[in-house]
Parts: C-alpha cells; structure tokens; sequence
C-alpha cells in the first residue's frame, strides 16, 4: 500500500507537467478562461506530489530501510527542484 505513494507521485507530478502546457496551448488573448484555475490546479498537484515524496521517505526511516533512504535522497532533491520549476 505504500508502495502506491510513489505512482501516485509521478502521477501527479506529470499531471503539474501537463496542466501548465494545456494552459498554454488554449490561451487566447481575447478571451483569457481558466487560466488562473489551471495554475493553481497545476501547483497543488506539485504540492501534493512532493508530499507523497515526505510522506514514502517517512516511512522509510520509521522502518529502519537507511540504507534505500540513502539511495533516495540525492534522487528525490534534483526532481523536487526540478519539479518545483
């Protein structure tokens, strides 16, 4: 079940990706909708992604897996600063 924290992560972390290109490829000058929504849809799914990231790294540490967070952490800084982008 904890295993899901990470497909959820990328996910939504995809679901960031797309939603700001979405919002691109519809914008009209004229007539500007939803662009405000998508961007804050497109920051929450990037907000909860990272969370589920905190929220798999926690439960590594409460098993005592030191040796798997160790391999994590370097990984899951460049995408989260990549992500948060």
């Amino acid at each position: 079940m904890i295993g899901l924290l990470n497909i959820g992560s990328l996910l939504l972390g995809l679901v960031a990706w797309i939603l700001p290109v979405i919002n691109l490829t519809r914008y009209d000058k004229n007539n500007p909708k939803n662009w405000a929504v998508l961007s804050l849809l497109s920051m929450s799914t990037c907000a909860i992604s990272l969370c589920f990231q905190l929220a798999y790294n926690y439960h590594l540490v409460k098993e005592g897996c030191y040796a798997l967070l160790m391999g994590r952490v370097d990984v899951c800084k460049n995408v989260a600063s990549i992500s948060s982008f």
